[in-house]
């Protein structure tokens, strides 16, 4: 896991055929522009500024290879590569598609050079990972971004014409005229433009017809969980007591039985109340983990709100309540000397996890929301889940959104997914293919608990206090007049207003305001994201961020 940076020095002719040079940018300049997403990777940095005065730069987390994984990496002769992310097969790929290449490092990453050169630019599918890439040779290049959008990559072009890529916005905003995010499943080469290499059958709905099979739905997550288990360093778990946390704890936790390496897992909550950390408690001792708790105040969440919008780029309401509790959490275990965690993002969009899909009117209806908010995970808790983390140079890992559980398991029948097949329950056959009464992979509390979001969880007073905190900030007339001053995603809540002006401040191009999309519950009258906003939560407040807010003035 790291940050990269690409400059391509010149604008390319019709069909990409010849190139256009500019004048060389001075690396001195690049450095500066890459040193802004240093938290990515505070191991160790590199540049690469090749013969034809191209750019490659990178910030480094060390995972895999600690020792000589430095990038950017040569291949064999001319092409040189960055890459953020993991390659889980990169072993597979070394003894059978590229057995015959010579590498320079054991890293997993080294691999994508190497794919170039054997097949150009039709590799990509060949990857099983995450990943935001590019390889540069001669003048020609390749940039490329994983399936789902796990890893962030954003590119643009600047007044001369020269072309950027970067992991983080902030690195090339004041540098681009023009910049948007690369998009999820796609690559781009000057010849062809964008490619998009990831089509799954699943993408459309109607082609959701298999039978349920717990026992292949169970066993591909288990795959999937022991393929991110690869590392070099120390591992630990983010665990807040739910579903989705709980099973990928539990099912790390059975495969390095007989290891000797214990798990850490870690919880973060306003008080040792709090509902995630009561669960999350119960599931650590069940398991025998090395559990740690972690507090924060509502003082202290508000306080970091500026700079936690400068490293998370969104201003989704949704994305910087979770988010905050997430970059407390990071630091944290980071500071313990954990560098990689497992995490549970994706299940909710996978399997209709979330309280609204309860209100969904058909089948059919319910798996295009599944469907539609999968391929949008990279505009929402892919993109929390990673710069909250990397903000502290921490590596989150998501066994849902492997390529081939995600086949398993979008391909279900819908009709097996809704809740009010089986008494409300959502996520039941995730439940039911992990309720193993002759090993039961979690207490059955857990197991059946309700969701929670986990900006809910960590106590329901953090949002409460926070809508009220922005509505103190922003006053009526201002939200009145959002529309003049903010016509892309007008904020309409003055909790959304305050967010973006901190966004404004400092990503004040409408590109940068195009790049976030708004997370909106659909089915229900309140819109709030906060799962408490749907009636059939256990403590329901129907009127968050509506009543509260006007109380609060």
């Amino acid at each position: 896991m790291c940050g990269i940076l690409a400059v391509i020095n010149g604008t390319y002719t019709e069909e990409g055929a010849t190139l256009e040079r500019k004048p060389a940018l001075d690396t001195v300049l690049i450095k500066e522009m890459s040193k802004r997403m240093g938290h990515r990777g505070p191991d160790e940095s590199d540049l690469h500024l090749t013969e034809n005065g191209h750019i490659l730069s990178h910030e480094r987390l060390s995972i895999i290879d600690l020792h000589t994984g430095k990038q950017p990496i040569q291949g064999t002769d001319s092409a040189w590569m960055v890459h953020n992310g993991e390659i889980y097969n990169h072993k597979e790929l070394r003894k059978n598609e590229l057995k015959e290449h010579t590498f320079r490092t054991t890293s997993d990453s080294e691999v994508i050079v190497h794919l170039y050169e054997e097949f150009g630019y039709d590799f990509c599918n060949k990857l099983d990972g995450v990943f935001a890439f590019v390889v540069i040779d001669g003048d020609d290049f390749i940039a490329g971004r994983d399936p789902i959008g796990v890893k962030p990559l954003y590119y643009g072009t600047d007044a001369e014409g020269r072309m950027y890529f970067s992991s983080e916005m902030k690195v090339i905003a004041d540098q681009c005229v023009e910049f948007s995010t690369f998009p999820p499943g796609h690559f781009y080469t000057p010849k062809t433009g964008f490619v998009r290499y990831f089509t799954p059958k699943w993408f459309d709905y109607e082609t959701a017809t298999e039978d349920l099979d717990l026992d292949k739905l169970r066993e591909s997550l288990i795959a999937a969980t022991k393929k991110r288990l690869m590392s070099d360093v120390p591992l630990g778990v983010l665990l807040s007591g739910g579903l989705d946390s709980s099973l990928t704890s539990s099912i790390a936790c059975r495969l390095l039985e007989g290891t000797g390496q214990k798990l850490h897992s870690f919880s973060i909550g306003l008080d040792a109340d709090a509902p995630d950390l009561i669960a999350a408690r119960k599931v650590a001792d069940y398991l025998g983990m090395e559990h740690h708790e972690i507090y924060f105040t509502i003082e202290e969440g508000i306080e970091i709100l500026e700079k936690l919008v400068w490293h998370l780029e969104t201003y989704d309401v949704t994305s910087i309540r979770a988010s905050t509790p997430m970059y407390f959490m990071s630091k944290a275990i980071t500071d313990m000397g954990v560098k990689v965690v497992l995490s549970g993002e994706g299940a909710d969009e996978i399997f209709g996890g979330y309280l609204y899909f309860r209100n969904a009117p058909s089948a059919q209806e319910f798996q295009k929301e599944t469907v539609d908010r999968v391929q949008k995970l990279s505009t929402a808790d892919c993109l929390r889940a990673d710069k909250s983390t990397m903000a502290h140079g921490l590596e989150a890992r998501v066994p849902f959104l492997d390529k081939s559980f995600l086949q398993t398991a979008m391909e279900i029948m819908p009709e097996f997914k809704q809740p009010k097949t089986y008494d409300g329950v959502e996520k039941y056959i995730l439940r039911k293919a992990f309720d193993t009464p002759e090993r039961p992979f979690l207490p059955d509390e857990v197991l059946w608990r309700q969701k929670e979001q986990f900006s809910d969880g960590v106590g329901y007073n953090w949002i409460d206090t926070l809508i009220a905190h922005c509505a103190s900030r922003v006053t009526d007339a201002e939200l009145a007049s959002a529309a003049e001053k903010y016509t892309i995603n007008t904020p309409t809540t003055k909790e959304a207003y305050f967010y973006r002006e901190i966004f404004h401040k400092h990503f004040p191009q409408e590109s940068a305001a195009r790049t976030v999309k708004k997370w909106i519950p659909k089915w229900q009258e309140n819109t709030d994201p906060s799962g408490r906003a749907n009636a059939a939560h256990v403590k329901a407040d129907t009127t968050i961020a509506v009543e509260k807010a006007k109380a609060a003035l």
